[in-house]
């Protein structure tokens, strides 16, 4: 009921917030634009597609659904990537929609897709569009089956689907009896489809690959696993930065579910790396205990983006893999990880949580391990993940603090025997180290890293 709950509420409070799409070609066949009294009387499904290649990449040409090779522009034969929008409450076009495609054509000289079913899915009653979902996958099929006619090939075909658009992909896999090459889903839409079969949302089984990014599990985004491999975002449900009261608005609602495009437009252009760890859960994540990629070794762990083949064929064999990652609040989302390992030595037993810092003349990133306690004793070794927010390229000092939460009695020492810091993301930077450290709890100490020996 909290779902239903809360989409009334989404509902209501985006009436007076339409999306905003910049750019309007009088030349060019633009995304359907709606407004509110479409959504109040409710539409009925019409399906158009708008081919953008990189001959026209700002500007987008309707496809006929039959003989679309005999249009301008189309080449059957070339890649194709459709891009299908979910649930639009407002009517209003995607504000991602440009950048996405710009962002895939940069990726790759192919055809680009977006799937228009904006009169469908432009209601108040999220419950109409989800029954349109059907039908405009088989609207697209057919029109894929054309093309396969026309010498497209189903491998190089590949759905990106957003919310419940998502789910749509899925539906036309299927239909496709799971020969399309990939399909992409970025937090799959959860209402009516939390406790579907696999043959009622998206499933492994609807592509030859299938990629899934969660960031809103348990609310508008679906829980689980559904592709061969799901990337779960900070856990894959609150995303950092983003409102924690309903006195945010429509933002409140929204945001969690709308960082997964976010995430995504930020891992195709090159510039934001997002790698995900394999892992049962993103607690065990955190503690560090799946910092390694030993399946697929040459390559290193999976990265959020475009170009999947280093780990396709292996997470293929695998079956299912969850990966997970942590992120910032704003662009460009990464963080700088690094795999601490220490030897304690202390004569008393103490609890904390742990405070980096790495320094570079007047640069300064923090990393703060305070998911739960940690336990500090004698003769014991600890690892622990440590995510910064920044990057600093050359480390010239780190400062460490133990906090144990202790302020009125005697403050006890932490002796470090030894501490080993592991760059995970930058393979290529040197492992540091340091030995016989002895700190006070909840007093900071600062120390020059050396260069840990060969063995």
């Amino acid at each position: 009921m909290k779902l239903y709950r809360l989409l009334s509420l989404l509902g209501f409070l985006v009436l007076c917030q339409g999306d905003e799409e910049s750019g309007d070609y009088e030349s060019c066949d633009n995304f359907t634009d709606l407004n509110l009294s479409h959504c109040f009387i409710g539409t009925s499904l019409y399906v158009r597609l708008l081919l953008y290649t990189r001959a026209n990449v700002h500007c987008g040409r309707e496809l006929r659904h039959r003989h679309p090779s005999d249009q301008p522009l189309f080449n059957a034969t070339r890649p194709t990537a459709f891009v299908i929008h979910g649930y639009r409450p407002t009517g209003a076009p995607p504000t991602w929609i440009n950048q996405l495609v710009q962002l895939l054509l940069a990726n790759r000289d192919m055809n680009v897709i977006v799937v228009d079913w904006n009169k469908g899915a432009a209601n108040l009653n999220y419950f109409t569009a989800v029954t349109y979902t059907r039908d405009a996958a088989q609207n697209l099929t057919e029109f894929i089956i054309t093309m396969q006619e026309e010498g497209a090939s189903l491998g190089d075909i590949h759905l990106i689907g957003v919310s419940l658009g998502a789910h749509l992909a899925g539906f036309v896999g299927t239909n496709l009896k799971g020969k399309i090459g990939r399909i992409t889903g970025l937090d799959p839409a959860g209402p009516m489809f939390t406790g579907a079969g696999p043959d009622e949302r998206l499933d492994p089984r609807d592509a030859q690959f299938v990629d899934v990014l969660h960031t809103d599990m348990g609310s508008f985004g679906l829980g689980g696993a559904h592709g061969h491999i799901d990337f779960y975002a900070n856990g894959g449900a609150d995303q950092p930065g983003c409102p924690k009261t309903i006195f945010a608005g429509k933002s409140y609602f929204v945001c969690d579910h709308q960082r997964a495009v976010f995430l995504y437009l930020c891992a195709l252009n090159r510039t934001c790396s997002l790698t995900g760890y394999p892992c049962s859960s993103y607690g065990d994540f955190l503690d560090g205990k799946c910092l390694q990629c030993e399946a697929f070794k040459p390559a290193s762990c999976p990265r959020l983006g475009y170009d999947m083949s280093p780990w396709r064929d292996a997470l293929i064999q695998m079956g299912q893999t969850k990966v997970f990652f942590s992120t910032t609040s704003t662009l460009p989302y990464r963080k700088l990880s690094y795999r601490v390992d220490f030897v304690t030595w202390n004569q008393y037993l103490r609890w904390g949580v742990v405070y980096l810092r790495f320094h570079s003349g007047k640069s300064v990133t923090e990393a703060r391990v305070d998911h739960k306690l940690l336990r500090f004793e004698q003769y014991t070794s600890t690892r622990l993940l440590a995510e910064f927010d920044g990057d600093i390229s050359t480390v010239q000092k780190i400062s460490m603090r133990i906090n144990t939460g202790n302020v009125i009695g005697p403050r006890y020492k932490i002796r470090l025997l030894r501490i080993r810091f592991t760059p995970l993301d930058e393979p290529d930077r040197s492992v540091m180290c340091r030995f016989d450290i002895i700190m006070e709890e909840n007093m900071e100490v600062s120390f020059r890293p050396l260069p840990c020996s060969s063995n």
